[in-house]
């Protein structure tokens, strides 16, 4: 495998291998935007992969109460799935349990896309008849009574079959400190472009995976080749100054959105430097077999 180096770190020359998902956006106002966060938090919990989770969700921004639709601060929400069902499935759980639960809180639409996953149209019923269906501005809502006054909720959002989820990258460094120092950096920067989640928790993995196990029904298991303690015993990808290796895995509601991602991660990672963070980059794939999206860090490089 062929090397850049970029301000003093090794940049593997390989490729990102991410793959096709349904997805759709709300945004969730409260309040305070502390409440319009927790109600976010607590629906995207237990949203880090697919494989376990049966979607992956986390906030994409803040809104400022300037730019929501009922003038109150909010979060907007991202959640992704392998089909149309799963994640009408899991929004109308999540939403439920998590966000008409939440003191103050209401939801609304915020993607547009060719078809439609319901939202206060799944909830309505819980208003045992003394729901309120509302038109306005050409959008539908339904008011459910609640004891801390009324959920205002969207009836419908958009759902986009374009998404993209499985951008990664990783982070090679002499210790477990200098690589999640790195990490955050990348996190920190990647949060700032709208249009991608990072699911895992704070947006970084440190049980890398790969495909199938020796235990029958395991779908994934370590990444034995990452993995420092396994160096010496498997066919390991680390030289002898590595000691940690974490992982940041990014959907995006498009293609662009997760190579806007992956670059101004990289960059966040470079610009910082081997002494303090990553001394090598690399990304998981798995031969460009599984997946249709394939980013070549090369060209994301600052």
């Amino acid at each position: 495998m062929q090397e850049l180096i970029r301000n003093g770190i090794v940049v593997d020359d390989t490729f990102a291998e991410a793959f096709g998902m349904r997805a759709t956006a709300i945004i969730i106002t409260a309040p305070t935007l502390k409440w319009a966060r927790q109600a976010a938090i607590t629906m995207t919990g237990f949203a880090t992969s697919v494989i376990g989770c049966g979607c992956e969700a986390a906030i994409d921004i803040d809104i400022p109460a300037s730019k929501t639709p009922d003038g109150r601060p909010g979060c907007r929400v991202m959640i992704f799935a392998m089909s149309t069902d799963e994640l009408q499935k899991q929004l109308k759980t999540r939403l439920g349990q998590c966000v008409l639960t939440s003191p103050g809180s209401a939801c609304f639409a915020d993607l547009k896309g060719s078809a439609s996953l319901d939202l206060g149209s799944s909830l309505r019923y819980f208003g045992d008849g003394w729901q309120i269906s509302k038109k306005f501005g050409g959008r539908h809502y339904w008011r459910v009574p609640v004891m801390d006054g009324e959920f205002l909720c969207e009836a419908k959002t958009g759902l986009t079959k374009d998404a993209v989820g499985g951008g990664n990258f990783l982070l090679l460094a002499a210790d477990a400190e200098k690589a999640l120092a790195a990490a955050e950096r990348a996190v920190a920067a990647i949060e700032k472009v709208p249009g991608a989640i990072m699911p895992f928790p704070g947006g970084i993995v440190r049980s890398g995976s790969k495909v199938g196990g020796k235990y029958k029904g395991m779908m994934a298991s370590t990444n034995d080749a990452y993995a420092p303690t396994l160096r010496g015993v498997v066919k390991s990808a680390l030289g002898p100054e590595i000691n940690a290796v974490l992982e940041i895995v990014i959907d995006g509601e498009h293609d662009d959105a997760v190579s806007a991602a992956m670059r101004a991660g990289l960059k966040a990672v470079i610009d910082f430097g081997p002494k303090r963070g990553a001394l090598r980059i690399s990304a998981g794939n798995y031969g460009g077999k599984l997946g249709k999206f394939h980013y070549h860090l090369k060209g994301l490089l600052p």
